[in-house]
């Protein structure tokens, strides 16, 4: 076996992570299998059949609680399912419990048969390989965007977005009034949102934004003083009741005078310049917590009954009950971050504070005193991952949602002293569920298997795509772009050429995701100019608060900085900086690339363009009947080859007792090669022993070979000699010309395996046949066939020959 010999620069500090982790954990912590089922941790399934129980009865009386679930073991094997064509899943028990006025009744439920990950992070469909791709979606929370109009105008808007349920859109009008609209369909002042949540007077509204003042005048009546300010209480002549300035009027000298006049000692006035509330307030047609209550319904829901009871409950379903609106801790850490509250984590549906700080901050960005900022959309601190536990987490919330539903219609109608918790829970409504979103989603895709970069490069890659995702008809270029965010955590450089350029990302090597679904970046952590070993995992908007020097900067063995002044990173620009003002360094210079990028050798030299094609097309090389390790590679090959799944590792320590071509024993375990199987891209796994019989063996290592590597290396092509000339004009352009050894000594040979299906079907007019009977067909073209007229084994076959022979009845056509 070759010994790689590195002439890096730079150490990598810590071990590149296992590049399928993505998958892997993500599943893990949505199932839990592990843990005790009464000890799990309030997430993935565990936290969606918390939410979704109890179920009670619409009087009360039958209530069905759930107390923990089962993960059976699968029916058949990983190959069984490939074989049999289908799917490899565990059945999903739920522990449930029924208290009725009489008894409890407990009883384990079927809910669905689970799609079951493979070691390898795939999934078996129906016998076919499947990779749930992780979704890049915009984060819930809220956002404050601002728009340049065609007047050259800047406006300010701010958007509520939760990770289900209303959106709450706030908007500035040309009467400098700002409005809100409700799920994009109807628009409010924005002050009848505030009524109907609890500031239900205008005093109340206005104490929120800056407060009403009490100004007293003394006998001098110096009234200068409030010239210019607006008066919050309409002033009232006390002997006639009638209001003789009305309220929001601006004092001008004349109304002063006039104040004067009538002895007015005592004033209110509003303390702040808020312009934007009080042109709402005027404009807004309710004046209490039940008008507004009722005006919102009247619009939302123009069919029924206005009635204060039904405003209520609707307001209330609509941003207070947690089963129709969730920000998720995700959308209320977003909210804390960017507003500076500190709501816990766990109250995840609307408040009126948040509405509050929402329109305050509003304000701020309107007045345009450098208080505040716009959120940048593309910046991955607004942007997050869903891996697949989280989209199976939504499936089943959906699912679950149905099952409720369904089990009160049931409480109803059952005679319920004879009934058990399987009577009131459909499973079906589940089961269909995951089997079309694993089966039809967009998101789960036909395995890439042409090599083993392929298969690992499916399971790392981000999609922008997808429900609830962007749409590649509309997406602009902003989104499509590099961003400055992406810095170790997307790849900058792979993606499709074709529309799905920018869309179609994949994760890069280092990055890893957080618990919020944020992507994180290691960087050593630099004390007084001094490289520490300390590793900190940064998320992009933590990164922008620091200056981040890069990782081959020079350092003295003590890891001091020799330069006076290093080039580093701050945002979304490059500085210099003195090595006291740097606060971390990267971790290795291949941390900005992914797996793809980083096979290529002196990527630095490559041009950004080519560089994205041949990342790509790594993915199209198809495995050789012999293979060779590049003689310069990057460190990555062997990474790569194990992670992907395609090399066969030792689970323990032991001595290779028995080898042969189709299996290897190393102490009491055995492990089984793949001989000549068919992959989704009709190329050929054969996995080889590299290991002998009396070997020691360590956990970890590499004991045969499979598709495309080589003594545990990912081996895509061969080592070639190449000769740049022209030739009597036979490789003129992409042409290439190569010598006959290479085609005698199968130098790029490949395997490939195809499959092909035929079906005798019965028909109206009898069955059809399959036989070697093929009227009209020479015996010449039948000579492949056997009796049953099926291709022999061994024959060999070119284009256009039969491989079945079908016969199909046919009406007999009178002649004329």
């Amino acid at each position: 076996m070759a010994k790689r010999v590195s002439y890096a620069k730079v150490e990598f500090p810590i071990e590149v992570p296992n590049l399928i982790d993505i998958q892997l954990s993500s599943y893990r912590d949505f199932l839990q299998e592990e843990i005790a089922k009464t000890r799990r941790r309030h997430q993935g399934l565990e936290a969606v059949l918390k939410e979704t129980f109890p179920i009670e009865s619409a009087d009360g009386s039958y209530r069905l609680e759930y107390l923990y679930y089962t993960v059976g073991k699968p029916k058949y094997s990983i190959e069984e399912c490939k074989r049999r064509e289908v799917t490899y899943a565990v059945p999903l028990r739920v522990k449930l419990r029924l208290k009725t006025p009489r008894e409890i009744k407990e009883q384990e439920v079927y809910l669905c048969d689970l799609p079951y990950m493979t070691p390898k992070g795939t999934f078996i469909i129906n016998g076919d390989e499947r990779v749930v791709v992780s979704q890049l979606h915009r984060s819930p929370g809220v956002s404050f965007e601002e728009t340049i109009e065609p007047t050259g105008k800047v406006t300010f808007s701010a958007r509520i977005v939760p990770y289900y349920g209303s959106w709450l859109e706030f908007e500035f009008d040309q009467s400098r009034c700002l409005n809100v609209y409700i799920d994009r369909r109807r628009k409010f002042p924005v002050t009848t949102l505030l009524r109907a949540l609890g500031f239900a007077s205008d005093e109340d509204i206005l104490n929120q934004f800056g407060g009403i003042e009490k100004i007293k005048i003394d006998s001098r009546g110096d009234w200068r003083k409030v010239v210019g300010k607006v008066l919050a209480i309409e002033i009232i002549e006390p002997e006639t009741n009638q209001i003789v300035i009305p309220k929001y009027e601006i004092l001008t000298i004349q109304l002063t005078q006039r104040l004067e006049k009538m002895g007015v000692r005592e004033i209110s006035i509003i303390k702040e310049d808020i312009p934007e509330i009080i042109n709402t307030l005027k404009k807004d047609p309710t004046h209490s917590k039940e008008e507004a209550l009722i005006d919102i319904f009247r619009k939302m829901q123009p069919g029924n009954p206005a009635t204060i009871e039904n405003a209520e409950g609707y307001f209330h379903r609509l941003f207070f009950d947690p089963k129709r609106y969730d920000l998720h801790q995700v959308g209320r850490f977003i909210i804390n971050r960017k507003l500076g509250m500190k709501v816990p984590l766990d109250k995840r549906t609307l408040d009126k504070e948040t509405v509050i700080e929402v329109v305050r901050y509003l304000l701020k960005l309107r007045k345009g005193e450098g208080e505040g900022e716009p959120d940048d959309i593309d910046h991955l601190g607004n942007r997050r991952v869903r891996t697949i536990g989280e989209l199976l987490q939504e499936q089943f919330r959906i699912g679950l949602l149905r099952v409720e539903r369904v089990a009160r219609e049931r409480m109803a109608i059952y005679e319920m002293d004879s009934v058990m918790p399987h009577h009131l829970i459909n499973s079906k409504l589940i089961s269909a569920l995951i089997r079309d979103f694993f089966g039809r989603g967009s998101l789960s895709q036909f395995m890439d298997q042409t090599n083993p970069q392929a298969e690992l490069t499916h399971r790392r890659r981000l999609s922008a795509l997808g429900p609830g995702g962007l749409d590649r008809e509309r997406a602009g270029f902003e989104v499509r772009d590099v961003h400055h965010s992406h810095y170790g955590r997307i790849c900058p450089i792979e993606t499709p050429e074709g529309p799905n350029i920018g869309l179609i990302t994949s994760l890069a090597m280092y990055a890893r995701v957080n618990e919020f679904g944020f992507l994180e970046t290691p960087y050593r952590k630099v004390k007084n100019g001094k490289v520490t070993k300390e590793i900190v995992y940064l998320t992009a908007d933590q990164e922008d608060n620091y200056v981040i020097a890069q990782a081959n900067a020079r350092l003295d063995k003590d890891g001091r900085f020799i330069d006076k002044e290093v080039f580093c990173r701050y945002k979304n620009s490059l500085i210099k900086a003195k090595p006291e003002d740097i606060e971390f360094i990267d971790i290795a210079p291949q941390q900005i690339v992914g797996v793809s990028a980083g096979l290529i050798p002196f990527l630095e030299h490559d041009d950004a363009n080519r560089a994205l094609m041949g990342a790509n097309m790594q993915r199209q090389a198809v495995p050789l009947l012999e293979t060779e390790p590049p003689l310069v590679g990057t460190g990555l090959e062997a990474k790569s080859a194990r992670d992907s799944g395609a090399v066969v590792v030792a689970e323990k320590d032991g001595v290779v007792r028995y080898v042969d071509s189709n299996k290897i024993i190393i102490g009491g375990k055995e492990y089984n090669l793949i001989k000549f199987g068919r992959t989704n891209a009709d190329t050929c796994v054969n996995q080889r022993p590299v290991v002998k019989v009396g070997d020691r063996v360590q956990a970890g290592d590499v004991i045969a070979d499979g598709a495309a590597t080589k003594d545990g290396e990912l081996a895509l092509g061969r080592n070639v000699l190449v000769a740049f000339m022209s030739w009597r004009g036979y490789n003129f352009e992409d042409a290439i010309l190569i010598s006959e050894r290479l085609v005698k000594d199968d130098v790029f040979t490949s395997v490939h395996i195809e499959k092909f299906e035929v079906e005798a079907r019965e028909t109206k007019l009898g069955p059809e046949e399959i036989t070697r009977d093929i009227p009209n067909v020479s015996e010449e073209i039948l000579r492949n066939l056997d009796e049953n007229g099926i291709v022999r084994i061994g024959a060999e076959v070119k284009p256009g020959d039969i491989l079945v022979g079908k016969i199909s009845p046919k009406t007999e056509s009178e002649l004329t």
